[in-house]
């Protein structure tokens, strides 16, 4: 019975980690869409504004959850998600939904990068290894060589870097924080730096584009929630694997939606990028395990 009941939570929390990342290139898909036709800083501030709303009702639920005694850190926390979801929404109006995908994979190898300098990590043979095999992978993936290739790609790169200076953040200054009041004042603050040039670009969204705005602004938090169930469940080891099926979804949406194609160079740049995370994950759990042992 206790087998079953383990194997019951194993399958949940893979079920809900799988569905934040569907959730995730949804997301992503309608940011690309959407911005075919309203200017980016307008969907930023409206992801953010629903965002921030779809929120509210649980501060009346559970109010003590929005305390914090870090209001500063949060802003700075807004303002580096405004920057980030920015570059990113205008890197996806000219990369591939796949290879946008692919490209935040490399978020944990700028983590590396980051945390040996601002928390003074050990970077190991293995990690400079899977450092310098992502940014290989990085290189081939983007084909800058090829003719239809857009310099302003590389925004995804930049991106993603700004998504791991913010876990480094929250890793060394918001470790106190409640999960719901760090995404309420990401969005808020996130908001707050956006209203000003989306007005300034404001084009009226019709009502088709509006709901999906409000679709976007939610799914950001349905991301979050769906990851603390996932965890809630199982370990983050027991779902890494099942990482690597939010680029199945994005070469699938890309595709249908957006008639884009993974080619060649495509599907060797992100072998070449799964193989330095997959290095990065098995030096964690080797760590790991053998700290297990010693204790």
């Amino acid at each position: 019975m206790e087998k079953l009941s383990l194997d019951t939570n194993k399958t949940l929390g893979i079920a809900w980690f799988v569905l934040s990342l569907l959730v995730s290139v949804t997301n992503d898909a309608l940011m690309k869409l959407l911005s075919g036709g309203i200017p980016t800083y307008e969907v930023v501030f409206l992801r953010f504004l629903f965002g921030t709303l779809t929120l509210v009702p649980f501060i009346f639920i559970n109010r003590k959850s929005f305390v914090t005694s870090r209001i500063m850190l949060h802003v700075i926390r807004g303002g580096g998600f405004f920057l980030a979801i920015s570059i990113w929404c205008s890197g996806l109006t000219v990369g591939k939904l796949a290879v946008a995908t692919t490209i935040n994979f490399t978020i944990p190898i700028f983590i590396l990068l980051l945390a040996a300098r601002f928390l003074k990590e050990r970077l190991s043979p293995a990690k400079i290894l899977a450092t310098i095999i992502g940014f290989v992978g990085i290189i081939v993936i983007m084909n800058p060589t090829a003719a239809d290739f857009n310099i302003k790609t590389l925004l995804l790169v930049g991106s993603a870097f700004l998504f791991a200076s913010l876990d480094v953040i929250n890793k060394k200054f918001v470790s106190s924080e409640s999960m719901l009041s760090m995404l309420f004042y990401s969005n808020l603050f996130a908001m707050l730096f956006s209203v000003t040039p989306g007005v300034y670009s404001w084009v009226t969204p019709d009502i088709t584009s509006f709901a999906l705005l409000l679709v976007l602004g939610a799914g950001g938090n349905l991301i979050l929630y769906c990851l603390l169930k996932s965890f809630s469940c199982v370990e983050v080891s027991a779902v890494a694997p099942y990482r690597y099926f939010e680029l199945l979804f994005s070469i699938i949406f890309g595709y249908v939606f957006f008639s884009e194609k993974f080619d060649v160079a495509n599907w060797i740049g992100a072998g070449v990028i799964i193989l330095s995370t997959l290095i990065i994950s098995y030096e964690y759990l080797l760590v790991r395990h053998l700290k297990r042992n010693k204790a």
